[in-house]
């Protein structure tokens, strides 16, 4: 785990923020998921299965990034958190109640200049 939890932000998320990484999210150029040592990621599309789809399909790249998009534009609650690695930058998390019987969804977002960083994208081994 790279945030400390439970740093929500007083002000909360603010709509010019939520439009932005939407909106980064939607661009394949504008989105990366790569690890470096200073920003680990936890991203495992492929191990996620998507509802409702048939043969038990799992998300892949794109169809991660479009739920990501979707679920924000919808209004699914994102908590601001501060990341250990780079240390003190904000993250944004979201978890996702896919479907009964199944763990959370966890998504961890990091904005970067001009593109949005996929940190974590995997079932929550918390709730």
């Amino acid at each position: 785990m790279t945030a400390s939890h439970g740093s929500e932000e007083p002000a909360g998320l603010s709509d010019s923020t939520r439009r932005r990484l939407a909106g980064l999210a939607r661009r394949r150029r504008t989105r990366v998921t790569s690890f470096t040592p200073d920003r680990p990621i936890n991203w495992r599309p492929e191990d996620v299965r998507r509802p409702g789809a048939e043969f038990h399909t799992h998300f892949e790249e794109d169809s991660a990034w479009r739920l990501i998009a979707d679920r924000i534009e919808q209004g699914e609650p994102i908590e601001i958190v501060r990341l250990r690695q780079p240390k003190g930058v904000k993250g944004y998390v979201m978890k996702i109640d896919l479907e009964p019987d199944v763990p959370k969804l966890y998504v961890k977002l990091e904005l970067g200049s001009r593109k949005v960083i996929g940190r974590s994208f995997h079932y929550s081994e918390h709730d």
